[in-house]
Formats: C-alpha cells, structure tokens, sequence
C-alpha cells in the first residue's frame, strides 16, 4: 500500500493512543489533526502497537481517486464509506477504506470525525473477539475494591451520574466504552465531551475546558478534573441501567436477569449497539460457523457477568447531593 501510493503523501503528524489493553498508532498527513482530541492518554512514539490508522486527507494533497479505488475494500463497510456514511447516525463527506491486515488506510476529508465514531468502536470490538472479551458501551466508576458499570439509553444520565459519583469520591474507570474478561473490567482512556446543562456549565463557564470538535461540545480529561488517574481495571459488583427522567417517580430498584440483558443487547453490546456485524464477519473471514461461534460466545460471556453482578435501574437525580450520597451508599454496600 504505501509503496503504491506512499509517495503522493506525507506523514505530518503521528501519535501512540493507548487505550489500556492495546495502543493504536494514528498517523495523518494533517500537522494538527483533530482526532487525537478523542483520547486522553498517549505513549512513547517507538512502543509497539496492535493497529495503526493512517488518515490521509486528499484536500491537504489531493490523490486521484482512481488510483485510490483499486486498493480500496470492498464489501458492506467500504460502501457505507464511499457514501459518507461511517457508523449508526455518524456520517460525512464520502471517503475510501484500505484494509492492510492491523494497518487502517482513510482517503478522505474531514477524516478526524472518523477515528472515534467508527475506527476505535471497531477496533475494540475485533480486539475483543481475538482475545475471549466482550466490548460493552458503559461508563464505569469504582467504589472500594468494587466497580459499578452504568448502561442507559443517549441522554439518560450516565455521564452526569459518572461525574457526580467520581466528584463525590468514587475513582474514575471508564467514560463510554469498557471490555470485560469474566468479572473482571478493563477501562478505556477517553477523553469526555460535555456539553453546557446543570452539570457541566459551571465548569465551562471557568475556562478550564477546551473546545472539542463540535461547537456544542467541551473537552473533559477525567485526570484533570477528578484530582486522579483513571483505575485501569477492577472486579464488577455493580451493573446499572441509568434512566433519569425527573417526569417520573424515583427508583433503585432490582432487576432480573432477562430483562437486563434484553436491554443490553441493543444498548449496550457493541457488535448490535453500534451495528458491528458485518466488520465482525468480515474480520473472520465471512466464515458463517466461526461468526455465529464467536458471536454466541460473546453473548454468554456478557450474560454471566450480568448473572454475577447486582442489577438495578435507578432514576435518581445526582446533581441533588442528599439523593447522590444515598445512592452512593446503596451501590458502595457489601
């Protein structure tokens, strides 16, 4: 690939993200490129790295795509591509995939709105299949020597219930995304987008935070703001579906396992969540017997931690400190 067209580009910028289990290496032909906004954590230019993702934007040096076209991939998620279409509702202008075994090619524009919304959901999910985990959209926190794991519909509370438990003492783990091996869960470095509401406005107001890449949105490093370094991992007590709507009664009640996992299926696992499947089947080589063998096991991997953990569904406003200690206390018995 780059002895085809590494010539018409150059690498102008290049940094090691780590995402705690595995590092991806992100390189552009952009000096300033706006992706690394995404992560909060980064090693040493020379570690070694599992994946690397190579943007190239073509407005910075134009490439002619037909000579793009004949390396690039075909199949569902190189269509979806080509007609700016990334992942779930993230789209853009229309770009090209190059797949060189763990090396990502992107021949595009505006190609940072790509490293997040798709190429890190989709690596953390191959990673998990190669390595008998299971990559679960959460935000996680721990308390103790215990840690809770927070599930929710958009707009329901998890971020603001993540920040009011950490800001009230709880060590940070996880902000959307976590991969889980038994009862055992591994956070992901991430930076936090907040946007200006009850919670976060005063923060912002402050000048602390940077501008992300959306107007709306704010730039929250976890380690800055919290007064301590995300725990890498710990072992699960708690898994919680967070559902605040103050139109409706408060709650922390429990929940059975059915339910649970017929809600994490489609909010929460990351191959239905975010509609993974066809890179999954591609990854294994779109052998059907190998895709329905990983795709159940990783099913009954997510189901027996569930089965293992308290479950509750809480609709409970944290931004009320008496109602966010007594929900603290709850999650925090043994």
């Amino acid at each position: 690939m780059r002895a085809a067209l590494g010539h018409h580009w150059s690498v102008r910028s290049s940094r090691v993200v780590d995402l705690n289990l595995f590092r991806v290496r992100v390189t552009s032909n952009v000096p300033d490129f706006g992706g690394y906004a995404y992560f909060s954590r980064f090693a040493a230019a020379g570690e070694p790295c599992a994946y690397e993702i190579v943007c190239v934007d073509l407005d910075r040096d134009p490439i002619d795509t037909a000579l793009i076209e004949p390396l690039a991939d075909r199949g569902f998620r190189a269509d979806r591509f080509r007609s700016g279409f990334y992942l779930t509702h993230h789209y853009g202008p229309p770009a090209h995939l190059v797949t060189r075994c763990n090396t990502l090619y992107v021949f595009g524009r505006g190609l940072e709105r790509t490293i997040w919304p798709y190429f890190t959901k989709h690596l953390l999910t191959l990673f998990a299949v190669d390595h008998g985990m299971v990559h679960l959209k959460a935000a996680a926190f721990v308390q103790g020597n215990g840690a809770t794991l927070l599930f929710g519909r958009g707009s329901g509370g998890k971020t603001v219930f993540l920040t009011q438990a950490c800001s009230a003492g709880a060590v940070f783990l996880s902000n959307t995304h976590v991969l889980t091996r038994g009862t055992t869960v591994h956070g992901v470095p991430s930076a936090m987008r907040v946007r200006r509401d009850r919670c976060f406005a005063e923060l912002i107001d402050s000048g602390r935070l940077d501008k992300h890449l959306d107007a709306s949105e704010y730039r929250l490093d976890p380690g800055m703001i919290f007064g301590h370094e995300p725990v890498a991992e710990a072992t699960v007590r708690n898994v919680c579906i967070i559902d605040y709507d103050p139109g409706r009664p408060p709650c922390f009640d429990p929940v059975d396992e059915e339910p649970f996992n017929a809600f994490l299926d489609l909010f929460a696992f990351a191959i239905g969540t975010y509609g993974l499947k066809d890179d999954v089947l591609r990854h294994l080589d779109d052998d059907f017997h190998r895709y329905a063998a990983e795709f159940s096991a990783m099913k009954e991997r997510m189901r027996e931690l569930v089965g293992t953990a308290r479950r509750f569904h809480i609709n409970a406003d944290m931004l009320d400190p008496r109602v966010r200690d007594r929900t603290l206390a709850r999650l925090a018995e043994e």
